[in-house]
């Protein structure tokens, strides 16, 4: 299976070189080690979908190694398969009870290995994939909107998805474009395999070059051990580089090495890995203004914007905004245990009338605060807290404070808030009209619970 990365743990080199040969003629990309300790370094540094196992091994065992595999978070863990010369009932019961997918005896044959593999890259993928949907709580993002241009963008979705096209999706903040990235990824051939996102706006610009291709122990300070980048974990799957026009100049060079050569080099390595990864970027800003003053480089504007896809901004499809708003009511009347809500057309009138400065993202915020806030089931016009929906905290009543503590955060909390919305959801704008660095601004939101992309 072509990009499957197999490690193979055995101290009998004669075992290691044949079963890499054969592996390898069958497509698998594999890698040999002789100890466990070798393999806990080699698991630490790269992910491996399966892990070849023997019993026995100098220093730490088989058996000690599986153990300390299964203390790897569930995301980037491997599928164990024991093999053993040795082998009794009582070891391959051991084994199971720590986790370890199967078990084979020596000599080995190639028609049992690939069976036993095969069944460990689907049922490891299954369950990636199983967690994936848990956590999403859908098997596929929802497009919605009836309007002329969202129609236009799913059929525009559906004839690219299924290749291996770079895709920039241009549109303004809140208009929705992590959810067409998860929609062009969950449509794809990649679909079964990692989506892994990179938010270039929120990352430090000194961390940004660790966080996409990873580094080795010692080459940052404060880096105590290796860090496998975001780029090698999408690998098989889908990168999404959200707002790439927040990267620097210096790390654009390296993502344009890597998309060329689709090979990456950890920070501080001497070698660097192959890997296999669709990329999608999105971006809030013209880049092409962007590149005439030199802030964005025009040889990987080029790279990414092979596909362009333009994401509507919500006052051009304002008909969407009934189906948006009964949509996101119904969501969060489940998430909050409350009972059905109704937007009477007064409301909705009220709510087709609104330019929606932060698109959807703001939209869904509205509909959020008037589940919380109404018990009745009828909405009408004067529940659309539109014209005040960010009111200065000392318009609340001052008995809903315990401390002045709280009153000072609920004060920073509005006075961000409103300057986001003043940027447009673009936080380095709204970090320069707060007179912040933008990373002081980031631990700022997280603090007082703003999410980056309220």
């Amino acid at each position: 299976m072509k990009n499957t990365r197999i490690l193979i743990v055995d101290d009998e080199p004669g075992i290691r070189d044949s079963l890499r040969g054969v592996l390898e003629d069958d497509d698998y990309t594999c890698q040999t080690v002789e100890t466990g300790e070798q393999c806990l370094e080699e698991l630490a540094r790269q992910n491996y979908e399966v892990v070849l196992l023997d019993v026995w091994l100098p220093g730490i065992d088989g058996m000690e190694t599986l153990a300390r595999i299964q203390e790897i978070p569930f995301a980037d863990r491997p599928q164990v398969v024991i093999i053993s010369g040795h082998g009794t009932i009582e070891t391959a019961v051991k084994a199971t009870k720590l986790g370890a997918f199967d078990f084979l005896e020596k000599p080995l044959t190639i028609e049992k290995v690939n069976v036993v593999l095969n069944n460990a890259i689907q049922q490891r993928r299954l369950e990636l994939e199983l967690s994936r949907l848990k956590d999403s709580g859908d098997a596929l993002p929802r497009i919605i909107g009836e309007s002329v241009p969202m129609k236009a963008l799913r059929q525009q979705l559906s004839l690219m998805a299924a290749t291996n096209g770079r895709v920039l999706i241009f549109g303004e903040s809140g208009t929705g474009k992590e959810l067409i990235a998860h929609a062009i990824h969950a449509a794809s051939a990649r679909s079964t395999e990692p989506f892994v996102e990179v938010n270039c706006a929120a990352i430090p610009e000194e961390l940004i070059e660790s966080e996409l291709f990873g580094h080795r122990k010692g080459s940052l300070a404060g880096a105590f051990e290796d860090k496998i980048g975001k780029l090698l974990k999408a690998d098989g799957g889908t990168l999404f580089l959200d707002e790439v026009g927040d990267m620097s100049l210096k790390t654009q060079a390296k993502v344009l090495r890597a998309l060329d050569e689709q090979r990456l080099e950890p920070v501080g390595a001497a070698e660097s890995i192959k890997v296999d990864v669709r990329v999608v970027a999105s971006t809030n800003k013209n880049l092409e203004e962007e590149i005439e003053r030199g802030n964005f480089r025009e040889d990987l504007f080029y790279r990414l914007n092979v596909i362009p896809f333009h994401v509507p901004p919500l006052r051009q499809r304002i008909e969407d905004v009934r189906l948006l708003s009964e949509h996101f009511l119904g969501e969060f009347t489940r998430s909050y245990g409350r009972k059905p809500k109704e937007l009477t057309e007064d409301a909705l009138h009220v709510l087709e009338a609104y330019p929606w400065p932060g698109n959807v993202r703001e939209l869904r915020n509205l509909m959020e605060r008037i589940v919380i806030m109404n018990p009745q089931t009828r909405i009408d016009a004067r529940h659309i807290p539109l014209d005040r929906a960010r009111r200065a905290v000392f318009d609340r009543p001052m008995d809903q404070f315990g401390s002045l503590q709280e009153v000072r955060e609920a004060a920073e909390r509005d006075y961000i808030l409103k300057k986001l919305e003043e940027a447009k959801g673009n936080v380095t704008r709204a970090a320069e009209l707060l007179g912040l660095e933008r990373s002081h601004l980031y631990r700022k939101m997280k603090a007082l619970g703003i999410a980056p992309k309220e």
